[in-house]
């Protein structure tokens, strides 16, 4: 009863908070003035707008046709898409920069708008058909007036061999492999930056008045930089939900015991809390970004000021 009652407050601060901030950085990004590339760009777009979905909640729906069986079939469906759209663009988007950081010769025909849109939507629709049975894993709670009511998961998912065979396909591709591919895209990118700054290094030609900067890798410093906090944030808030599926599935606890009921408990608000961290990343890591949304937050109450003033002068 306790962690419900927490977990209430915090999806009400997640909602209250999370979702305008991460609407704001959706604003701010579609303005194209961070100083980042398209490819770029389109990647961050991507994974905030998929990231707002999945901070919608049960608790704060009032009860309406959403709970209709078949409707609530329906968005459990788009909600477990929208889930793995948010940990596979995170995945696109370290090859990204592994591709603009490692592959010169790639990066020209990859490191485009055009791609990033195509990679984007083939990866979005595939996770989408890839949902789909999960419509079929419903059962109405209760019939009012010959509409049923409600989803409750069916008990032949936890029994029957190819359901519980596509549960394991489905954890396998939402988080397990999405956490090794960034582990791995990651730790090869940071192995090529390392090797390629001790080359510049050696490289550079000293200024006259002592100013050693490399303009390459001070940008690639910042590239990296916001690749890591993404792809760190996302390892961090997911570890939890990996912990317990190992706990629970691999090493063979089924059974109900505190401290599966507590994994449970925390690893949903993290998967949560992770759908919301990216637009406070953007505003740590990006100066450009910062600007634009200090921006974005200062010019309502500028506008207001201004009409007030020239309110105040025009009743003069």
């Amino acid at each position: 009863m306790l962690l419900r009652m927490l977990n209430k407050i915090f999806y009400l601060a997640l909602a209250v908070v999370g979702v305008p901030v991460n609407l704001l950085g959706i604003l701010v990004l579609s303005r194209d003035k961070c100083g980042l590339s398209t490819c770029t760009t389109r990647y961050l777009l991507a994974m905030t707008t998929a990231v707002i979905l999945t901070t919608i909640n049960d608790y704060y729906f009032p009860v309406s046709f959403l709970y209709i069986t078949p409707v609530c079939s329906f968005k459990s469906v788009l909600m477990g898409a929208a889930t793995d759209c948010s940990v596979w663009f995170t995945v696109t988007f370290s090859f990204d920069r592994f591709v603009a950081n490692r592959c010169q010769t790639l990066k020209m025909k990859y490191c485009t708008g055009k791609t990033a849109t195509v990679i984007l939507v083939t990866t979005g629709v595939l996770l989408r058909l890839k949902n789909i049975p999960f419509y079929f894993t419903k059962d109405p709670m209760f019939i009012f007036k010959n509409v049923p009511w409600g989803c409750d998961t069916k008990v032949s998912t936890f029994t029957d061999p190819i359901w519980v065979g596509f549960q394991w396909f489905d954890k396998v591709v939402t988080p397990l492999l999405p956490f090794g591919l960034i582990l791995l895209i990651n730790a090869l990118t940071f192995r090529h930056i390392l090797i390629t700054s001790r080359v510049r290094k050696r490289l550079v030609v000293p200024h006259k008045d002592g100013n050693n900067i490399d303009p390459e890798m001070e940008s690639r410093r910042k590239s990296m930089i916001l690749l890591f906090t993404i792809s760190g944030m996302f390892i961090l808030l997911w570890s939890v939900n990996v912990v317990q599926f190992i706990y629970v599935k691999v090493i063979g606890l089924f059974s109900i015991n505190d401290s599966a009921y507590i994994l449970q408990a925390v690893g949903g608000p993290m998967l949560n809390l992770n759908c919301c961290t990216n637009t406070f990343t953007y505003v740590a890591t990006l100066s450009k970004f910062r600007e634009q949304f200090i921006l974005m937050l200062t010019y309502p109450l500028k506008t207001i000021t201004q009409r007030l003033i020239q309110l105040g002068k025009f009743t003069r």
